[in-house]
Protein backbone atom coordinates (compact mmCIF):
# COMPACT_ATOMS: atom_id res chain seq x y z
CA UNK A 1 0.00 0.00 0.00
CA UNK A 2 1.74 3.43 -1.21
CA UNK A 3 1.83 6.51 1.11
CA UNK A 4 -1.23 8.49 -0.44
CA UNK A 5 -3.43 5.65 -0.29
CA UNK A 6 -2.72 4.55 3.20
CA UNK A 7 -3.35 8.19 4.35
CA UNK A 8 -6.59 8.01 2.18
CA UNK A 9 -7.92 5.00 4.62
CA UNK A 10 -6.50 7.08 7.75
CA UNK A 11 -8.66 10.26 6.89
CA UNK A 12 -11.45 7.92 6.27
CA UNK A 13 -10.75 6.39 10.04
CA UNK A 14 -10.37 10.27 11.00
CA UNK A 15 -13.44 11.73 9.17
CA UNK A 16 -16.08 9.29 11.54
CA UNK A 17 -18.39 11.45 13.10
CA UNK A 18 -17.05 9.58 16.95
CA UNK A 19 -13.51 10.35 16.33
CA UNK A 20 -13.99 14.63 15.22
CA UNK A 21 -15.94 14.73 18.09
CA UNK A 22 -13.03 12.75 20.11
CA UNK A 23 -9.85 15.03 18.76
CA UNK A 24 -12.27 18.41 19.31
CA UNK A 25 -13.09 17.12 22.71
CA UNK A 26 -9.18 16.42 23.16
CA UNK A 27 -7.89 19.46 21.55
CA UNK A 28 -9.59 21.82 24.11
CA UNK A 29 -9.11 19.88 26.88
CA UNK A 30 -5.13 20.36 26.11
CA UNK A 31 -5.35 24.13 25.73
CA UNK A 32 -6.56 24.34 28.77
CA UNK A 33 -4.42 22.00 30.28
CA UNK A 34 -1.35 23.30 28.89
CA UNK A 35 -2.40 26.83 29.57
CA UNK A 36 -2.14 25.70 33.37
CA UNK A 37 0.89 26.13 34.72
CA UNK A 38 3.21 22.73 36.23
CA UNK A 39 0.68 20.13 34.61
CA UNK A 40 1.47 20.06 30.91
CA UNK A 41 1.08 16.93 28.43
CA UNK A 42 2.42 14.27 30.35
CA UNK A 43 -0.25 14.96 33.20
CA UNK A 44 -3.07 16.00 30.65
CA UNK A 45 -2.18 12.87 28.98
CA UNK A 46 -2.61 10.55 31.91
CA UNK A 47 -5.31 11.76 33.19
CA UNK A 48 -7.55 11.49 30.28
CA UNK A 49 -5.97 7.33 29.59
CA UNK A 50 -7.75 5.50 32.43
CA UNK A 51 -10.77 7.44 31.43
CA UNK A 52 -10.63 6.33 27.60
CA UNK A 53 -10.21 2.98 28.66
CA UNK A 54 -13.16 2.53 31.11
CA UNK A 55 -15.52 4.43 28.46
CA UNK A 56 -14.45 1.05 26.33
CA UNK A 57 -13.45 3.30 23.40
CA UNK A 58 -11.65 1.90 20.39
CA UNK A 59 -7.94 1.91 20.56
CA UNK A 60 -7.33 4.15 17.31
CA UNK A 61 -10.39 6.61 18.96
CA UNK A 62 -8.44 6.31 22.43
CA UNK A 63 -5.16 7.20 20.78
CA UNK A 64 -6.67 9.79 18.74
CA UNK A 65 -8.07 11.57 22.14
CA UNK A 66 -4.63 11.03 23.51
CA UNK A 67 -2.58 12.81 20.45
CA UNK A 68 -5.01 15.74 20.24
CA UNK A 69 -4.27 16.69 24.29
CA UNK A 70 -0.64 16.30 23.66
CA UNK A 71 -0.78 18.37 20.28
CA UNK A 72 -3.38 20.76 22.24
CA UNK A 73 -1.22 21.66 25.53
CA UNK A 74 2.14 22.06 22.84
CA UNK A 75 -0.60 24.73 21.82
CA UNK A 76 -1.65 25.75 25.43
CA UNK A 77 1.50 25.66 26.87
CA UNK A 78 2.17 28.67 25.11
CA UNK A 79 -0.31 31.53 26.76
CA UNK A 80 0.70 30.95 30.36
CA UNK A 81 4.68 31.61 28.90
CA UNK A 82 3.18 35.09 27.14
CA UNK A 83 0.44 36.40 29.50
CA UNK A 84 2.29 35.77 32.96
CA UNK A 85 6.13 34.72 32.58
CA UNK A 86 5.19 31.09 33.72
CA UNK A 87 5.82 28.46 31.21
CA UNK A 88 3.18 26.04 31.21
CA UNK A 89 5.63 22.62 30.79
CA UNK A 90 9.57 22.87 29.67
CA UNK A 91 8.99 23.34 25.77
CA UNK A 92 7.63 26.74 26.18
CA UNK A 93 10.48 28.32 28.41
CA UNK A 94 11.90 29.95 25.38
CA UNK A 95 8.79 31.13 24.14
CA UNK A 96 8.41 33.79 27.34
CA UNK A 97 11.68 35.23 27.01
CA UNK A 98 10.29 37.70 24.35
CA UNK A 99 6.67 36.52 24.51
CA UNK A 100 6.15 38.01 28.20
CA UNK A 101 8.12 41.68 26.81
CA UNK A 102 5.62 41.82 24.05
CA UNK A 103 2.72 41.15 26.37
CA UNK A 104 4.15 44.16 28.59
CA UNK A 105 4.70 46.23 25.85
CA UNK A 106 0.91 45.94 24.59
CA UNK A 107 0.92 42.96 21.90
CA UNK A 108 -0.09 40.37 23.82
CA UNK A 109 -2.86 39.56 21.07
CA UNK A 110 0.03 39.59 18.10
CA UNK A 111 2.23 36.91 20.69
CA UNK A 112 -0.53 34.59 21.14
CA UNK A 113 -2.01 34.49 17.66
CA UNK A 114 1.73 34.46 16.03
CA UNK A 115 3.01 31.76 18.53
CA UNK A 116 -0.29 29.44 17.29
CA UNK A 117 -0.04 30.03 13.68
CA UNK A 118 3.90 29.22 14.13
CA UNK A 119 2.32 25.86 16.20
CA UNK A 120 0.52 25.24 13.36
CA UNK A 121 2.63 25.44 10.89
CA UNK A 122 5.50 22.98 13.28
CA UNK A 123 3.04 20.17 13.96
CA UNK A 124 1.95 19.98 10.26
CA UNK A 125 5.52 20.30 8.95
CA UNK A 126 5.91 17.59 11.68
CA UNK A 127 2.68 15.50 10.56
CA UNK A 128 3.75 15.42 6.86
CA UNK A 129 7.33 14.22 7.81
CA UNK A 130 5.59 10.91 9.81
CA UNK A 131 3.59 10.06 6.85
CA UNK A 132 6.65 10.80 4.57
CA UNK A 133 9.36 9.61 6.46
CA UNK A 134 8.39 7.75 9.28
CA UNK A 135 10.40 4.67 8.71
CA UNK A 136 13.70 6.26 7.16
CA UNK A 137 14.13 8.68 10.37
CA UNK A 138 13.40 5.57 13.02
CA UNK A 139 16.60 4.17 11.62
CA UNK A 140 18.71 7.44 11.62
CA UNK A 141 17.68 7.40 14.94
CA UNK A 142 18.99 4.07 15.88
CA UNK A 143 22.49 5.46 14.94
CA UNK A 144 22.57 7.98 18.24
CA UNK A 145 23.85 5.55 20.86
CA UNK A 146 24.99 7.43 24.47
CA UNK A 147 27.88 9.17 23.04
CA UNK A 148 25.97 10.64 20.46
CA UNK A 149 23.30 12.11 22.68
CA UNK A 150 26.17 13.34 25.23
CA UNK A 151 27.47 15.28 22.70
CA UNK A 152 23.61 16.87 21.49
CA UNK A 153 23.54 17.88 25.34
CA UNK A 154 26.94 19.53 24.78
CA UNK A 155 25.25 21.12 21.78
CA UNK A 156 22.34 22.04 23.36
CA UNK A 157 24.20 23.82 26.24
CA UNK A 158 26.40 25.39 23.99
CA UNK A 159 23.50 27.08 22.29
CA UNK A 160 22.67 29.08 25.78
CA UNK A 161 25.42 31.65 24.42
CA UNK A 162 22.93 32.59 22.46
CA UNK A 163 20.55 33.29 24.07
CA UNK A 164 22.00 35.53 26.90
CA UNK A 165 23.85 37.98 24.87
CA UNK A 166 26.58 40.05 26.56
CA UNK A 167 26.00 38.22 29.95
CA UNK A 168 28.13 35.07 29.48
CA UNK A 169 29.18 34.76 33.17
CA UNK A 170 25.99 35.16 34.65
CA UNK A 171 24.39 32.14 32.24
CA UNK A 172 27.33 29.81 32.95
CA UNK A 173 26.34 30.67 36.77
CA UNK A 174 22.19 29.71 36.09
CA UNK A 175 23.58 26.60 34.01
CA UNK A 176 25.66 25.37 37.07
CA UNK A 177 23.04 26.04 39.14
CA UNK A 178 20.33 23.89 37.05
CA UNK A 179 23.29 20.86 36.92
CA UNK A 180 23.44 21.19 40.79
CA UNK A 181 20.04 20.78 41.32
CA UNK A 182 19.57 17.75 38.40
CA UNK A 183 21.69 15.89 40.55
CA UNK A 184 19.88 15.78 44.22
CA UNK A 185 18.63 12.17 44.60
CA UNK A 186 19.33 8.98 44.47
CA UNK A 187 21.93 7.95 41.73
CA UNK A 188 20.25 5.26 39.63
CA UNK A 189 23.30 3.17 38.98
CA UNK A 190 25.05 3.25 42.53
CA UNK A 191 21.93 3.93 44.49
CA UNK A 192 24.17 6.27 46.58
CA UNK A 193 21.76 9.39 48.08
CA UNK A 194 23.31 12.68 46.93
CA UNK A 195 22.50 15.59 48.48
CA UNK A 196 19.04 15.04 50.11
CA UNK A 197 19.83 16.02 53.49
CA UNK A 198 18.98 12.80 55.18
CA UNK A 199 15.16 14.20 53.79
CA UNK A 200 13.16 11.10 52.36
CA UNK A 201 11.30 13.78 50.22
CA UNK A 202 14.75 14.28 47.80
CA UNK A 203 15.20 10.46 47.53
CA UNK A 204 13.27 10.52 44.14
CA UNK A 205 15.14 14.27 43.18
CA UNK A 206 13.54 17.27 43.06
CA UNK A 207 10.40 17.14 40.53
CA UNK A 208 10.44 19.51 37.21
CA UNK A 209 7.34 20.89 38.31
CA UNK A 210 8.59 22.56 41.23
CA UNK A 211 11.34 24.05 39.58
CA UNK A 212 9.78 25.60 37.38
CA UNK A 213 6.49 26.59 39.49
CA UNK A 214 9.27 27.76 41.75
CA UNK A 215 11.52 29.41 39.74
CA UNK A 216 8.66 31.54 37.32
CA UNK A 217 5.35 31.28 39.13
CA UNK A 218 6.60 32.02 42.46
CA UNK A 219 9.02 34.66 41.58
CA UNK A 220 7.17 36.38 38.97
CA UNK A 221 4.40 36.75 41.48
CA UNK A 222 7.24 38.23 43.90
CA UNK A 223 7.96 40.61 41.39
CA UNK A 224 4.48 41.45 40.73
CA UNK A 225 3.75 42.39 44.32
CA UNK A 226 6.82 44.84 44.20
CA UNK A 227 5.34 46.35 41.53
CA UNK A 228 2.12 46.60 43.09
CA UNK A 229 3.67 48.04 46.39
CA UNK A 230 5.96 50.82 44.18
CA UNK A 231 2.72 52.17 42.08
CA UNK A 232 3.86 50.47 38.90
CA UNK A 233 1.45 50.28 36.44
CA UNK A 234 -0.64 47.18 35.51
CA UNK A 235 -0.47 45.40 32.50
CA UNK A 236 -3.39 46.29 30.11
CA UNK A 237 -4.78 44.74 26.91
CA UNK A 238 -4.24 46.68 23.88
CA UNK A 239 -2.89 47.25 19.90
CA UNK A 240 -4.13 44.20 17.64
CA UNK A 241 -5.16 40.88 18.61
CA UNK A 242 -3.96 39.55 15.21
CA UNK A 243 -0.32 39.81 13.39
CA UNK A 244 0.03 41.84 10.29
CA UNK A 245 1.05 40.59 6.74
CA UNK A 246 4.93 42.11 7.44
CA UNK A 247 5.22 40.66 10.79
CA UNK A 248 4.11 37.36 8.80
CA UNK A 249 6.83 37.57 6.29
CA UNK A 250 9.37 38.66 9.20
CA UNK A 251 8.61 35.37 10.90
CA UNK A 252 7.83 32.91 7.82
CA UNK A 253 11.37 31.56 6.64
CA UNK A 254 12.17 31.07 10.60
CA UNK A 255 8.96 29.13 11.42
CA UNK A 256 10.24 26.79 8.65
CA UNK A 257 13.45 26.51 9.65
CA UNK A 258 12.79 25.81 13.10
CA UNK A 259 10.28 23.34 12.14
CA UNK A 260 12.41 21.18 10.29
CA UNK A 261 14.89 21.62 12.92
CA UNK A 262 12.35 20.60 15.91
CA UNK A 263 11.03 17.44 13.85
CA UNK A 264 14.48 16.41 13.32
CA UNK A 265 15.22 16.69 17.19
CA UNK A 266 11.74 14.87 18.19
CA UNK A 267 12.44 11.86 16.27
CA UNK A 268 15.69 11.12 18.42
CA UNK A 269 14.70 9.52 21.30
CA UNK A 270 14.44 11.57 24.65
CA UNK A 271 15.98 14.58 23.10
CA UNK A 272 12.51 16.78 23.33
CA UNK A 273 10.80 20.16 23.05
CA UNK A 274 13.19 21.91 25.53
CA UNK A 275 16.52 21.11 23.22
CA UNK A 276 14.38 21.86 19.87
CA UNK A 277 12.95 25.25 21.00
CA UNK A 278 16.53 26.26 22.69
CA UNK A 279 18.57 24.96 19.63
CA UNK A 280 15.85 26.91 17.11
CA UNK A 281 15.73 30.45 19.51
CA UNK A 282 19.49 30.61 19.13
CA UNK A 283 19.96 29.95 15.44
CA UNK A 284 17.12 32.33 14.75
CA UNK A 285 18.55 34.85 16.77
CA UNK A 286 22.19 34.58 15.29
CA UNK A 287 21.07 34.37 11.80
CA UNK A 288 18.76 37.83 12.67
CA UNK A 289 21.94 40.16 13.34
CA UNK A 290 22.74 42.82 15.57
CA UNK A 291 20.05 44.89 14.79
CA UNK A 292 17.18 42.30 16.59
CA UNK A 293 15.68 42.53 19.48
CA UNK A 294 15.69 39.00 21.00
CA UNK A 295 14.78 39.26 24.95
CA UNK A 296 12.97 42.44 24.82
CA UNK A 297 9.94 41.66 22.78
CA UNK A 298 11.10 40.28 18.95
CA UNK A 299 8.08 38.47 17.33
CA UNK A 300 10.91 36.11 16.07
CA UNK A 301 11.70 35.01 19.57
CA UNK A 302 8.41 33.57 20.03
CA UNK A 303 7.21 31.97 16.25
CA UNK A 304 10.92 30.02 16.28
CA UNK A 305 10.37 28.07 19.42
CA UNK A 306 6.89 27.42 19.02
CA UNK A 307 7.20 25.94 15.93
CA UNK A 308 10.07 23.59 16.64
CA UNK A 309 8.53 22.72 20.27
CA UNK A 310 5.50 21.64 17.98
CA UNK A 311 7.21 19.99 15.47
CA UNK A 312 9.43 17.81 18.06
CA UNK A 313 6.26 16.55 19.85
CA UNK A 314 5.02 15.08 16.23
CA UNK A 315 8.17 13.87 15.50
CA UNK A 316 8.56 11.87 19.18
CA UNK A 317 5.28 9.60 17.55
CA UNK A 318 8.16 8.21 15.24
CA UNK A 319 10.07 6.24 17.25
CA UNK A 320 7.11 5.31 19.19
CA UNK A 321 5.25 4.09 16.25
CA UNK A 322 8.12 2.49 13.95
CA UNK A 323 10.81 1.07 16.88
CA UNK A 324 8.39 1.43 20.14
CA UNK A 325 11.06 3.79 21.86
CA UNK A 326 8.83 6.61 23.37
CA UNK A 327 10.14 9.70 21.92
CA UNK A 328 9.06 11.58 24.99
CA UNK A 329 7.54 11.06 28.35
CA UNK A 330 4.48 11.63 26.78
CA UNK A 331 4.43 9.32 23.92
CA UNK A 332 5.92 6.88 27.02
CA UNK A 333 2.33 7.34 28.36
CA UNK A 334 0.95 6.44 25.06
CA UNK A 335 2.80 3.26 24.71
CA UNK A 336 0.90 2.25 27.79
CA UNK A 337 -1.87 3.14 26.22
CA UNK A 338 -1.54 0.95 23.47
CA UNK A 339 -0.40 -2.11 26.07
CA UNK A 340 -4.22 -1.85 27.49
CA UNK A 341 -4.94 -2.60 24.08
CA UNK A 342 -2.72 -5.43 23.73
CA UNK A 343 -0.83 -3.60 20.70
CA UNK A 344 2.90 -4.00 20.54
CA UNK A 345 4.27 -0.13 18.86
CA UNK A 346 7.06 -1.59 16.59
CA UNK A 347 8.52 -2.19 13.32
CA UNK A 348 5.50 -4.55 12.21
CA UNK A 349 2.92 -1.69 13.53
CA UNK A 350 2.18 -0.27 10.30
CA UNK A 351 1.52 -3.92 8.50
CA UNK A 352 -0.34 -5.25 11.59
CA UNK A 353 -2.50 -1.97 12.67
CA UNK A 354 -2.44 0.57 9.32
CA UNK A 355 -5.86 1.28 10.24
CA UNK A 356 -4.57 2.73 13.96
CA UNK A 357 -1.58 4.18 12.77
CA UNK A 358 -2.44 6.26 9.71
CA UNK A 359 -6.38 6.72 11.38
CA UNK A 360 -4.11 8.61 13.88
CA UNK A 361 -1.47 10.25 11.31
CA UNK A 362 -5.14 11.96 9.30
CA UNK A 363 -6.46 13.09 12.68
CA UNK A 364 -3.47 14.63 14.01
CA UNK A 365 -3.71 16.83 10.46
CA UNK A 366 -7.25 17.33 11.16
CA UNK A 367 -6.70 18.16 15.32
CA UNK A 368 -4.07 20.75 13.88
CA UNK A 369 -6.40 22.53 11.99
CA UNK A 370 -9.21 22.67 15.04
CA UNK A 371 -6.84 24.10 17.13
CA UNK A 372 -5.94 26.60 14.63
CA UNK A 373 -9.30 27.56 13.84
CA UNK A 374 -9.81 27.49 17.74
CA UNK A 375 -6.92 29.52 18.84
CA UNK A 376 -6.91 32.66 16.70
CA UNK A 377 -10.65 33.59 17.36
CA UNK A 378 -9.69 32.81 21.33
CA UNK A 379 -6.94 35.37 21.37
CA UNK A 380 -9.03 37.85 22.83
CA UNK A 381 -10.42 36.03 25.49
CA UNK A 382 -6.87 34.66 26.59
CA UNK A 383 -5.33 38.57 26.21
CA UNK A 384 -8.43 39.51 28.80
CA UNK A 385 -6.10 37.88 31.72
CA UNK A 386 -4.46 41.32 31.11
CA UNK A 387 -7.55 43.21 32.14
CA UNK A 388 -7.08 41.55 36.20
CA UNK A 389 -5.51 43.71 38.24
CA UNK A 390 -3.04 42.41 40.25
CA UNK A 391 -4.40 42.49 43.31
CA UNK A 392 -6.95 39.53 41.62
CA UNK A 393 -4.39 37.92 39.06
CA UNK A 394 -1.45 37.08 42.47
CA UNK A 395 -3.76 35.09 44.34
CA UNK A 396 -5.44 33.65 40.77
CA UNK A 397 -1.50 32.28 40.19
CA UNK A 398 -0.37 31.02 43.16
CA UNK A 399 -3.72 29.04 43.74
CA UNK A 400 -2.95 27.46 40.24
CA UNK A 401 0.37 26.93 40.87
CA UNK A 402 0.09 25.81 44.52
CA UNK A 403 -2.58 22.70 43.16
CA UNK A 404 -0.21 21.87 40.24
CA UNK A 405 2.78 21.08 42.72
CA UNK A 406 0.73 19.47 45.63
CA UNK A 407 -0.45 17.23 42.94
CA UNK A 408 3.09 15.56 42.18
CA UNK A 409 3.55 13.68 46.07
CA UNK A 410 0.49 15.28 47.43
CA UNK A 411 3.05 16.92 50.37
CA UNK A 412 3.45 20.10 52.07
CA UNK A 413 6.90 19.71 51.69
CA UNK A 414 6.75 20.55 47.90
CA UNK A 415 4.89 23.53 48.65
CA UNK A 416 7.76 24.79 51.10
CA UNK A 417 10.38 23.81 48.60
CA UNK A 418 8.46 25.68 45.46
CA UNK A 419 8.53 28.56 48.07
CA UNK A 420 12.02 28.42 48.81
CA UNK A 421 13.00 28.21 44.98
CA UNK A 422 10.58 31.29 44.60
CA UNK A 423 12.39 33.37 46.64
CA UNK A 424 15.75 32.10 45.30
CA UNK A 425 14.92 32.65 41.51
CA UNK A 426 13.48 36.07 42.99
CA UNK A 427 16.83 37.22 44.00
CA UNK A 428 18.61 35.54 40.97
CA UNK A 429 16.25 37.73 38.92
CA UNK A 430 16.45 41.23 40.68
CA UNK A 431 20.31 40.10 39.79
CA UNK A 432 19.61 39.76 36.61
CA UNK A 433 20.57 35.88 36.35
CA UNK A 434 18.49 34.58 33.55
CA UNK A 435 16.66 31.73 34.07
CA UNK A 436 16.16 30.01 30.85
CA UNK A 437 19.97 28.24 31.50
CA UNK A 438 18.99 27.38 34.98
CA UNK A 439 16.16 25.52 33.94
CA UNK A 440 18.27 23.91 30.47
CA UNK A 441 20.61 23.01 33.22
CA UNK A 442 17.89 21.74 35.66
CA UNK A 443 16.66 19.59 32.80
CA UNK A 444 19.16 18.27 30.38
CA UNK A 445 21.21 17.71 33.54
CA UNK A 446 20.55 14.21 34.49
CA UNK A 447 20.20 12.65 30.67
CA UNK A 448 23.81 14.21 30.19
CA UNK A 449 24.95 12.56 32.76
CA UNK A 450 23.27 9.20 32.44
CA UNK A 451 24.71 9.14 28.62
CA UNK A 452 27.94 10.08 29.73
CA UNK A 453 27.94 6.96 31.99
CA UNK A 454 26.82 4.64 29.39
CA UNK A 455 28.81 5.72 26.84
CA UNK A 456 32.22 4.93 29.60
CA UNK A 457 30.69 2.14 30.56
CA UNK A 458 31.27 0.70 27.02
CA UNK A 459 34.74 1.22 26.68
CA UNK A 460 35.48 0.93 30.05
CA UNK A 461 36.01 4.48 31.05
CA UNK A 462 37.46 5.30 28.10
CA UNK A 463 36.71 9.23 26.52
CA UNK A 464 37.70 8.29 22.90
CA UNK A 465 34.33 6.82 22.46
CA UNK A 466 32.87 10.28 22.38
CA UNK A 467 34.12 11.26 19.57
CA UNK A 468 34.50 7.75 17.59
CA UNK A 469 31.55 8.43 15.42
CA UNK A 470 30.55 10.84 12.24
CA UNK A 471 27.38 12.38 14.28
CA UNK A 472 29.48 12.92 17.35
CA UNK A 473 32.48 14.28 15.32
CA UNK A 474 29.34 16.65 13.41
CA UNK A 475 27.88 18.10 16.95
CA UNK A 476 31.21 18.34 18.97
CA UNK A 477 32.46 20.75 15.38
CA UNK A 478 28.83 22.42 15.86
CA UNK A 479 29.65 23.10 19.55
CA UNK A 480 32.98 24.59 19.22
CA UNK A 481 31.38 26.43 16.58
CA UNK A 482 28.38 27.74 18.83
CA UNK A 483 31.02 28.70 21.66
CA UNK A 484 33.83 30.33 18.81
CA UNK A 485 31.59 32.22 17.52
CA UNK A 486 30.20 34.83 19.99
CA UNK A 487 33.86 35.39 21.00
CA UNK A 488 35.11 36.18 18.01
CA UNK A 489 32.02 38.51 17.10
CA UNK A 490 32.61 40.34 20.20
CA UNK A 491 36.46 40.62 19.65
CA UNK A 492 35.93 42.32 16.31
CA UNK A 493 33.02 44.69 18.09
CA UNK A 494 35.81 45.75 20.63
CA UNK A 495 38.65 46.10 18.23
CA UNK A 496 36.20 48.31 16.03
CA UNK A 497 35.21 50.32 18.95
CA UNK A 498 38.82 50.71 19.49
CA UNK A 499 39.83 51.72 16.26
CA UNK A 500 36.77 54.06 16.27
CA UNK A 501 37.85 56.02 19.37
Amino acid sequence: MGTASALGAGFAVALEPVNLVVAALGSFIGTVVGMLPGLGPINGVAILLPLAFALKLPAETALILLAAVYIGCEYGGRISSILLNVPGDAGAIMTAIDGYPMARDGRAGVALSISAWSSFVGSIVATTGIALFAPLLARWALAFGPAEYFALMCFAFACLTGLVGDRPAKALIAALLGLALSTVGVDANSGVYRFTFDSVHLADGIQFIVVVIGLFSVSEILLMLEHLVSSDSIIRTTGRKMFNRAELALTWWGTVRSSLVGFVVGVLPGAGATIASAITYSMEKRLAGPGARFGEGDIRGVSAPEAANNASAGGSFVPMLTLGVPGSGTTAVMVGALTLYNITPGPVLFEQQPQLVWGLIASMFIGNVMLLVMNIPMVGLFTRVLDVPNWMLVPGILAISTVGVYAVHATTFDLVLMASLGVAGYVLRKCAIPMAPLILGFVLGDMMEQNLRRALSITAGGLEILWSSPIANALWALTATMIAVPLLLRWRARRRAAAAD
